[in-house]
C-alpha cells in the first residue's frame, strides 16, 4: 500500500507568491539556453527560439519554468574557478528570456537555475521568483544571501563533487549513498537558516546524475520518500539523465529516453516528490495526473 503521509500539503513561499505542493504533482518545464546542454544543447540559445519554447511549455501544462544558461553535464567545469560561461555571459543569455516571458505572460513563475549569486540577482530583479542552486549554496559564497534578500523561493540540490570529477568517483552502495545525500542536503539546509532564508521558501532536489554513477541513481530514486525526514518537500528532476539511458538497449534517440524519463519521473512521484523538473512537458503532465490518481486510491 503506498504511504500517502508522504504527500501531505505544504506551502512554499516565493519571492510574491506562495504555492501548494503535494496536493498534486507540480510540473516544472526546462529549456536551457545553452549550445551544450546534453539534452537540446543549442536548440533555444537563440532568445526568440527560448521564448516561444517557455510559451510551449505553459501552453502543454507546465506550471513553473526553469531557465538556465550554463550546461552542468559531466566533465564541465561549471562551479570550479574557471567555468565555461561566465557570469556576463550567463546574464546576456538568461535575461533577456526572463523579461519575455514576464512581459508575454506576467503571471508565470520563472526559476533561474544557477549557482552565482550576480545571476540570481540580476534574475530576481528581472521578475525570477525561484532560484535553483544546483551545488545547494555551495559554490558562491554570496548566494545564500542574495536568495535571503529578495525573500526568493529556492530549490536546494544535492551534488557530490563537481562535474569534472564526477567520472573518477567511486561507486557507493545504497547506504552510504543515501547518508551522502541526506548529509549534505541537511548541511546545505543549515547554511540557508544560517543567511536567513525562511524553512518554507526551501524545496530540496536529491540531484539525480550529479554525482551519482549510473546504478547508484536507482538506489536513490527507490529511498528517495527517506529525504522527507529532512522536513522538506522534494523536486526531482530525472529527465532524459544518462543513468536511463545506460539502462535502455544500444544508443537510445531522444524518443526513448523520454519514455524511460516517465517511468522514472511516476516513481519519483509515488516516492514522495511534489515537483518534476522535465522536458518533454504535455507527456510528463499526463504521466503526473495517471501518478497522482495512483496515490490517491492508495
Amino acid at each position: 500500500m503506498l504511504n500517502n503521509a508522504i504527500h501531505k500539503v505544504t506551502a512554499w513561499r516565493l519571492r510574491t507568491r506562495t504555492l501548494e505542493l503535494g496536493a498534486r504533482t507540480l510540473v516544472m518545464g526546462v529549456v536551457n539556453i545553452t549550445p551544450d546542454s546534453f539534452s537540446d544543447g543549442g536548440s533555444f540559445l537563440d532568445p526568440e527560439a527560448a521564448l516561444v519554447r517557455c510559451m510551449q511549455c505553459i501552453g502543454e501544462g507546465a506550471d513553473l519554468l526553469d531557465l538556465g544558461a550554463e550546461s552542468t553535464r559531466p566533465g564541465s567545469r561549471a562551479g570550479g574557478e574557471d567555468p565555461a560561461v561566465s557570469a556576463e555571459e550567463e546574464q546576456a543569455r538568461l535575461l533577456p528570456v526572463v523579461e519575455g516571458i514576464l512581459k508575454a505572460r506576467p503571471d508565470a513563475i520563472v526559476s533561474v537555475d544557477t549557482y552565482k549569486a550576480t545571476t540570481a540577482r540580476a534574475a530576481l530583479k528581472a521578475g525570477a521568483e525561484i532560484v535553483n542552486d544546483v551545488s545547494g549554496l555551495a559554490w558562491d559564497a554570496g548566494m545564500a544571501a542574495v536568495c535571503a534578500e529578495a525573500g526568493a523561493g529556492v530549490v536546494l540540490m544535492h551534488t557530490r563533487g563537481r562535474p569534472d570529477e564526477w567520472r573518477a568517483q567511486t561507486q557507493l552502495e545504497s547506504d552510504a549513498l543515501l547518508a551522502i545525500v541526506r548529509d549534505g542536503l541537511a548541511g546545505s539546509l543549515a547554511a540557508a537558516e544560517r543567511a536567513g532564508i525562511p524553512l518554507d521558501a526551501i524545496v530540496l532536489d536529491p540531484g539525480y546524475g550529479f554525482g551519482k554513477r549510473l546504478g547508484e541513481n536507482y538506489a536513490l530514486l527507490a529511498r528517495q520518500a527517506e529525504l522527507l525526514e529532512l522536513g522538506r518537500p522534494l523536486l526531482a528532476g530525472v529527465s532524459r539523465k544518462s543513468f536511463l539511458t545506460h539502462t535502455l538497449a544500444g544508443d537510445a534517440p531522444m524518443e526513448a529516453r523520454d519514455r524511460a524519463s516517465l517511468a522514472a519521473m511516476t516513481a519519483a512521484i509515488l516516492n514522495g516528490a511534489s515537483i518534476v523538473r522535465v522536458h518533454a512537458v504535455r507527456a510528463a503532465v499526463e504521466a503526473a495526473r495517471v501518478a497522482d490518481a495512483i496515490r490517491a486510491a492508495g
